[in-house]
């Protein structure tokens, strides 16, 4: 469902190119907690450029802020940190995913060759056993940094939402009942309240795709440059979803991406690029600079534009999409030479745990999800925008 905002600031132009199994969640109101997974990473680094110091992260205010984030957490770690964080979400002590692989990635240094998944394992059972992050990581200079940096990157992805489901497969306590408290199924979808990851893959549900890690790898259009995002190879007209649920920023047409979109999360933190649309029909139909998407909402659709100061011109050989994410930690870097973009790879296959499910609507060229959901990020925001806090 997409919302608009006439008051919410004008499109930023984005002038560079950048980053369905069901959602591993468990109902809120069911008791027992899900396996945990095997699983191994090997990382994050940090540069530090400017006045930043790694391990010194100055108070809110003062004119300072993270230069640069290198992001190489594999999917294997991504997936088993996140386990534990949703498998102890109704637990006393509810350990936090980012703050695992913050502490992990500032024992190591940011060489994480050395990990090993019993020690994940070890600090997720300090943890359980009361120990705080706070003594757990007291003596590791760098953690500050590398909590800052992984939550850029992670910290909008994981939460409670509502979403509808197939009421065939509802449980119990998610459905009406008859006079004799019997639960009633039927084909028509409920809502249920669930905790875990509420991001998607930007690739819809049963929709094939190829990729590859090709971050960094050189381009010479226009200029010879790093490729600084991910391209995920699929049939044009492909739906494209909305990874994060935010606010709509760019959207129009620019000669190294083509037709493409920039959403913008409501924390700041994160933008994400979509690009090489769709020709004559790049986007969903009621999507404009300033609408406020959710997560999973089908955006836009494969193509093959771009490398063209013509708008509307087909000129990429292969069909894909660009994905691309970049983390902004002050205003100054939304644009220009201080851009931080990050390598979303194995990000990507995280969040192909989660794809969005969707259906075409007859009679047009459009796809929509089949599936609603009910961000409190969104609901937060348009209130805030209602009361004129949002920043716009």
């Amino acid at each position: 469902m997409f919302f608009h905002r006439n008051h919410l600031s004008e499109v930023l132009e984005a002038a560079a190119l950048s980053l369905s199994a069901l959602a591993l969640v468990i109902f809120i109101l069911i008791p027992g907690l899900s396996g945990l997974a095997a699983g191994s990473f090997s990382g994050i680094s940090v540069l530090s450029a400017g006045p930043f110091v790694p391990g010194s992260i100055p108070a809110a205010g003062d004119g300072d802020y993270i230069h640069w984030v290198d992001f190489d957490v594999p999917q294997p770690a991504l997936e088993r940190a996140f386990r534990w964080d949703v498998d102890t979400c109704q637990s006393e002590i509810h350990i936090d995913w980012v703050d695992l692989l913050a502490c992990l990635g500032a024992r190591y240094g940011g060489d994480f060759s050395r990990y090993r998944q019993a020690e994940m394992d070890e600090l997720a059972a300090r943890l359980q056993n009361g120990e705080t992050m706070e003594e757990i990581a007291g003596d590791l200079k760098y953690y500050p940094y590398y909590r800052e940096a992984y939550g850029a990157v992670l910290d909008g992805l994981l939460g409670q939402y509502e979403t509808e489901i197939d009421g065939a497969e509802a449980p119990d306590f998610a459905l009406p009942t008859d006079e004799s408290g019997n639960p009633i199924r039927s084909e028509e979808k409920v809502w249920v309240n669930k905790y875990g990851l509420k991001a998607f893959s930007p690739i819809a549900s049963g929709f094939p795709y190829s990729e590859y890690d090709d971050f960094g790898v050189s381009r010479s259009y226009g200029y010879r440059r790093q490729h600084l995002g991910h391209d995920m190879m699929g049939q044009v007209g492909t739906p494209i979803i909305a990874v994060e649920s935010g606010r709509v920023e760019a959207l129009g047409w620019n000669q190294y991406g083509g037709w493409r979109i920039g959403i913008r999360s409501f924390d700041g933190r994160r933008y994400y690029y979509y690009a090489h649309l769709r020709k004559n029909y790049p986007y969903q139909s009621n999507l404009q600079a300033g609408s406020v998407v959710s997560a999973g909402d089908v955006i836009g659709y494969m193509g093959r534009t771009g490398y063209s100061t013509a708008e509307n011109t087909n000129n990429i050989d292969e069909p894909h999409l660009h994905f691309g994410i970049q983390l902004i930690f002050d205003e100054s870097q939304k644009e220009g030479n201080n851009e931080i973009w990050i390598n979303c790879y194995e990000l990507v296959k995280f969040l192909s745990l989660h794809r969005s499910e969707v259906y075409k609507v007859e009679g047009t060229k459009e796809w929509t999800r089949t599936y609603e959901i009910r961000d409190p990020a969104v609901t937060e925001y348009l209130e805030r925008a209602e009361g004129g806090t949002d920043g716009a």
